[in-house]
């Protein structure tokens, strides 16, 4: 599986139409989901044959990867005779079936539909790919891959990890879509979802919370109905870039949640005001985008007027959480020490409102080589006021670089400490009446800065040689006045 993906982009890197890992990982994904959906209405039709039912498909003949792209004879291989090559395989992709899918059923009610799906991906990407000849090698490539086979899927959903990864390290804007893998882990495993809850990201990107907390509620079913209600009713999200959108459905999809609840859609343009209980969820996990300014379109939707795109989110994923239940959210640490009035009124109803039970301080350079920006973990539940704020200092001995990323062991400590708020070299407790002008920043009173005592003498000694130096450059001046 690993040389099939490796073969593809090698190809994909030698097309004219295609500039580095996020456009390639941005083609794989449009060809995967076409596959995946051939594979999944095959599939559907051959239940419906044992079923003595009538399978109506949802592209229509000619549009079908498996009559037009990857006809088969018998034995199941590609026929290359009628198959499409030559610029008529360019043409009818540009021409005739990304036309068909921009367009596809739009008006559809279903908004969670795989039928809306589709033109919620298509409808905003392309086709880069140049050459005819590079499409068609790319999919003879992916035809050889199974989606109906479990274990295909398994391994196709990690190869398809380290294609995000490798477009993460490839750096440009590619950062806004993923979160490094370790902090998503260390902030699920903190979190502790369990079956029968409901987890949320109104800033879904490549959907890697959702998945994490997938794989770790996957392991408490015991039923086919809890897998139903795994799959069907637990992950929810929303993503608005086009390109994020497309691999998150995909990502999600090759993780084995067939027609994910993942909306394309920005999430700050829903009046919080309008939110009832009937739309929150029981956890919140979200690392949304920050250092954007909204327009007074977008403030609108919200009390507390900002332009600040982290703080329109904070509002919106306190007024999305369920009473009684928990979020993790990631914030560039000016969201904490900010004391202007937008930033202090919201701080203020997260304390008085909420439990900001934990903050953890990220080392800089989390988000490399995407941003430098310092970031923070903070985990806050609906469960009443703040009264006490546990805070914990990632502190590693290394300086993190591009190639030395913050790992899962790195963040064991905090987890080993998270639930007992145990007090350590790199913890402490700070009760909410001492913090002034809702300046919620990290200072570990545990950092003392060693004082060096110097010798009088010494320091007598080093003014006279410095008396001395500035005689001699003075005199060097003034021979040169003269």
């Amino acid at each position: 599986m690993h040389s099939h993906i490796n073969r593809i982009t090698n190809i994909l890197r030698r097309d004219d139409g295609i500039s580095g890992a996020m456009q390639y990982t941005e083609q794989i994904s449009w060809i995967l989901f076409l596959k995946y959906l051939n594979d999944f209405e095959e599939n559907q039709y051959k239940s419906a044959v044992l079923n003595g039912e009538v399978y109506s498909y949802i592209l229509q003949p000619e549009y079908r990867r498996d009559i037009r792209a990857c006809p088969k004879k018998e034995d199941g291989k590609i026929d290359f005779s009628i198959a499409k090559s030559w610029d008529d395989l360019r043409d009818f992709v540009n021409k005739e079936l990304f036309p068909y899918l921009k367009w596809f059923k739009k008006n559809e009610g279903d908004f969670l539909s795989i039928s809306y799906k589709i033109w919620e991906i298509f409808y905003f990407l392309d086709n880069k790919i140049e050459s005819w000849h590079t499409l068609r090698e790319v999919l003879d490539i992916i035809d050889e891959l199974n989606f109906q086979s479990q274990s295909d899927l398994f391994e196709l959903s990690k190869i398809y990890e380290d294609l995000l990864q490798g477009m993460w390290n490839d750096g440009g804007n590619s950062g806004e879509f993923y979160t490094p893998r370790a902090i998503i882990k260390s902030m699920v495993r903190a979190i502790d979802p369990k079956l029968g809850q409901t987890v949320y990201d109104g800033a879904a990107g490549s959907c890697g919370f959702l998945i994490e907390a997938y794989e770790e509620m996957k392991q408490q079913t015991k039923s086919t109905k809890d897998l139903q209600f795994l799959h069907n009713q637990t992950f929810f999200g929303n993503e608005k870039t086009p390109l994020a959108y497309v691999m998150g459905l995909m990502n999600l999809i090759l993780h084995g949640i067939e027609n994910p609840n993942l909306s394309k859609q920005n999430t700050l343009t829903t009046d919080i005001r309008w939110i009832e209980e009937k739309h929150r969820f029981d956890i919140i996990l979200a690392n949304p985008p920050f250092g954007g300014k909204e327009k007074d379109q977008i403030q609108a939707n919200f009390p507390i007027k900002t332009n600040s795109t982290e703080m329109l989110f904070l509002q919106h994923f306190m007024k999305k959480l369920k009473a009684g239940w928990k979020a993790a959210i990631i914030v560039p640490e000016w969201v904490l020490f900010n004391t202007g009035k937008a930033f202090q009124d919201i701080k203020k109803m997260m304390l008085e409102e909420f439990d900001l039970h934990t903050i953890v301080s990220l080392p800089a350079g989390v988000f490399l080589p995407y941003s430098g920006v310092k970031t923070n973990i903070i985990f806050f539940d609906r469960v009443g006021q703040t009264k006490d704020i546990w805070y914990y200092e990632v502190n590693l001995e290394r300086k993190l670089t591009k190639n030395k990323p913050i790992t899962f062991e790195d963040m064991w400590d905090f987890l080993k400490n998270f639930n007992t708020r145990a007090i350590t070299e790199n913890s402490w407790t700070v009760n909410v009446s001492d913090i002034k002008d809702y300046d919620l920043s990290a200072k570990n009173p545990n950092k003392i800065k060693e004082q060096i005592h110097r010798d009088p003498k010494e320091i007598l000694q080093d003014i006279e040689k410095n008396n001395e130096r500035i005689a001699w450059i003075m005199w060097e001046l003034k021979k040169i006045v003269k």
